[in-house]
């Protein structure tokens, strides 16, 4: 992303479960900001704007508060969503500085088909990286395309844009290519269990 996307907040006065819940009732989001040896603020985001950011930038998003007129950058560093509806129930923000670099959580996306008669493993769906805290990447991509069983691809074989850097040890398997069963193997696979069920009656 080349720029933080605009976000009102205002600074909360009450505290605990009771007042996270007037929060969200008022269709906000109850959010800690922190960093840079501050005291942490308490702050109230509009739920939606919030979550369109998001659904934008991804999770790692660098939001412009503008908190009673005083403009702030962060970075989303966590969000807690209701795991049965869905909406976010509280928010971290890191108070970051234009040029600060970060470290953050990038997913992987793969692309492409490896060969015939393989079998793809996704070992890790992200990888830590470091970069300018207005220029994080929202994902990064690793081609499959044609790879053939046998092959293994790390994290220090992903292509990281300019400025970018890994926070992961090069080694960290991403994904692993195999021979796929064949259906031979398989029906043989499956019909071991039974032969050896019928020669132990057969002993009983």
């Amino acid at each position: 992303m080349s720029d933080a996307s605009l976000l009102e907040a205002t600074v909360r006065t009450e505290f605990g479960k009771g007042a996270a819940r007037r929060t969200r009732r008022d269709g906000n989001v109850p959010a800690v900001l922190y960093g840079h040896g501050e005291a942490p603020k308490h702050l109230s985001l509009n739920a939606q704007a919030f979550a369109a950011i998001l659904r934008e930038h991804g999770t790692n998003a660098v939001l412009n508060l503008e908190i009673d007129g005083t403009k702030q950058l962060a970075l989303t560093k966590s969000v807690v969503v209701h795991p049965i509806r869905r909406y976010i129930e509280h928010a971290d923000l890191l108070i970051v500085r234009r040029g600060e670099k970060v470290a953050a959580d990038v997913n992987i996306t793969l692309t492409g088909e490896a060969a015939s008669g393989t079998l793809v493993t996704q070992e890790t769906t992200t990888v830590s990286i470091e970069a300018d805290a207005l220029n994080i990447p929202t994902s990064l991509e690793v081609s499959i395309e044609g790879i053939a069983a046998g092959t293994q691809i790390t994290a220090g074989e992903i292509v990281l844009p300019r400025g970018v850097q890994l926070a992961v040890a090069a080694e960290t398997l991403v994904v692993n290519i195999i021979a796929a069963p064949t259906a031979e193997a398989m029906e043989a696979e499956g019909g071991e269990a039974p032969a050896a069920e019928s020669a132990e009656g057969e002993a009983e």
